[in-house]
């Protein structure tokens, strides 16, 4: 197992009480093992919300034109298993584990479903000892550094390939939207100059937009001039 300090600096949190990190990364077949009665799945209880709090603020926040679904599709995608254990694996939250010998044996360190579980439990122990600020400001940390967790902004991308070769933005023009009022589906072009780059569409202008983006790029991938 390796050092806790060397976890500190990776995270950028410095723990008051060490022993919340400890329990945060103690396995219940450690704890069974080593006859302590602390182990992590109770902060992960914790952590568990937490983390779902954090993530529907600020998806709440960047996406002011999202409605209720969208924003619980984009939290479902953030907080699921495979999302969690990635964060870990970047974090190498692995090898900071303690496991008892039959789970360190199977592969315990790399399974996806216990590092999703003990980076909840971190979560949970950050909240405690740093309050919700500094549990808030590590997701934060964890969801900026992760992009494709999040949503790949196309437009902005784009842009700065245009800007770059031709020193000239992109314009975008609605061209079509169907359905009622509560449930739009909006078409976009996106022109360079007289030429159009790519379609989009979207239950917003937003969507749309940056689908039409995400086309283009792709078009000019296979065809740069």
């Amino acid at each position: 197992m390796s050092a806790l300090p060397d976890l500190e600096d990776v995270i950028g949190y410095r723990f008051r009480d060490s022993e919340l990190l400890k329990e945060a990364l103690s396995h219940k077949s450690y704890a069974s093992e080593s006859r302590t009665a602390v182990y992590n799945e109770r902060l992960e209880f914790l952590g568990d919300s937490i983390l779902a709090a954090v993530v529907a603020h600020e998806l709440y926040t960047l996406h002011p034109d999202h409605n209720e679904g969208d924003l619980s599709k984009k939290k479902a995608q953030i907080v699921s298993r495979p999302s969690l254990a990635h964060w870990a694996a970047q974090i190498d939250l692995g090898s900071y584990l303690r496991l008892g010998v039959g789970e360190e044996s199977s592969g315990g360190r790399s399974r996806q479903s216990l590092l999703a579980n003990a980076f909840e439990a971190l979560v949970g122990a950050i909240y405690l000892d740093g309050g919700y600020g500094g549990a808030a400001d590590f997701i934060r940390r964890c969801l900026g550094r992760h992009e494709p967790l999040t949503e790949t902004d196309y437009k902005s991308l784009l842009q700065e390939v245009l800007q770059k070769k031709h020193k000239a933005p992109p314009t975008y023009e609605m061209v079509n939207s169907q359905g009622p009022d509560h449930d739009k589906t909006f078409a976009v072009q996106v022109h360079f100059g007289k030429r159009i780059l790519g379609h989009g569409e979207g239950k917003t202008k937003k969507e749309a937009e940056q689908a039409a983006a995400k086309d283009a790029l792709g078009k000019l991938a296979e065809s740069p001039s």
